[in-house]
């Protein structure tokens, strides 16, 4: 019988693409999410009843337990960017991270794979970087042999980083940054599959790669090659981080006042605090090279997703060419 792998948060973001290369590696695919009738487009990425969407609680030891039942090996892609409810960083990148390491030790498996994040620090003052350098702590505890990816920021398709910077074009004449001059290194959602598959299969020696893309630019820059693949033009404006703190600090409250109806969505205080700061690869830091992966350019990927987002969509680039031709 093929090998079986539980991916945690397997229909997000990452975890769809390493669902779709398991399955293509033969795997039985797992996905455990909190809504599986939302994510029932996972079963198309292999031959019937090969990947199959579960409902799993990862704050809950049983539900937990349930979904790895049987498994190989696991995979944990679950992660907040903003707090909601009971989805709180610490229940979720600290206490969620922990139980499903703890409980994949004591069924035995294998094979670990969890994605973190670049900028991952136990002693940092954002609450999101702080409890993810104590998930990636939970699970070494349990599973010493685990692999831990560390990306950038990630762009692909369903990305909420230039999907949403190239839909506020459409309506604003300006494009206002939080830390204009902060640098990336962003990093293809797909490549970031690829790592962990090569992780789940065995292919990657244990320990923590920091994950980046070739190109390491501003937040400036970026947007503005963004505006360059979306064929738009917008006045980009750094908003000085003392204004941004007022903005972010009057959102949250908001969101505490309304109960959370408003979820604060656009800035919050925590991610003020890590727009601060670099989000690049260490130096020394194992990555892409330690896994023999190539990493996709920027250029060979967003024309590929952002052409909505043209004043003329698909056809822009022939309007264009037409033009230059004088037809």
């Amino acid at each position: 019988m093929s090998k079986l792998v539980t991916i945690f948060g397997g229909s997000g973001f990452v975890g769809r693409y390493v669902a779709r290369r398991m399955a293509g590696e033969g795997w039985r695919v797992r996905v455990a999410v909190r809504r599986p009738n939302e994510a029932m487009f996972v079963k198309t990425y292999g031959v019937v009843g090969q990947v199959e969407p579960i409902l799993c609680n990862i704050r809950d030891d049983a539900s937990v337990a349930l979904a790895m039942q049987g498994a190989d090996a696991v995979v944990n892609c679950v992660g907040v960017l903003n707090e909601l409810g009971k989805n709180e960083f610490d229940a979720v990148q600290a206490e969620g991270a922990e139980r499903i390491a703890r409980l994949a030790a004591q069924q035995g498996i294998a094979q670990m794979v969890h994605i973190s994040a670049i900028g991952a620090d136990a002693a940092s003052d954002s609450q999101y970087s702080r409890t993810k350098a104590q998930g990636e702590a939970g699970i070494l505890e349990h599973m010493p042999g685990a692999v831990i990816l560390r990306p950038s920021v990630i762009f692909g398709t369903e990305d909420q980083f230039f999907n949403r910077f190239a839909g506020m074009t459409r309506i604003n004449p300006f494009l206002p940054l939080v830390g204009a001059e902060t640098k990336f290194q962003p990093v293809f959602v797909d490549d970031v599959a690829q790592a962990a598959v090569k992780g789940v299969l065995g292919r990657a020696p244990a320990g923590v790669y920091e994950l980046g893309g070739p190109e390491v630019k501003t937040f400036r820059a970026l947007m503005q090659q963004m505006l360059d693949v979306i064929h738009r033009r917008r006045v980009i404006i750094g908003m000085p981080f003392w204004v941004a703190r007022i903005m972010a600090g009057v959102l949250d409250i908001v969101k505490f006042v309304s109960f959370q109806l408003f979820p604060n969505n656009i800035l919050t205080r925590d991610q003020l605090k890590n727009l601060r700061r670099d989000n690049v690869v260490s130096e020394g830091a194992m990555g892409f090279a330690d896994l023999a992966i190539e990493p996709s350019t920027l250029e060979s990927v967003l024309p590929e997703y952002l052409w909505k987002f043209r004043p003329s969509g698909q056809y822009d680039d022939i309007q264009n060419s037409a033009k230059n031709l004088k037809i």
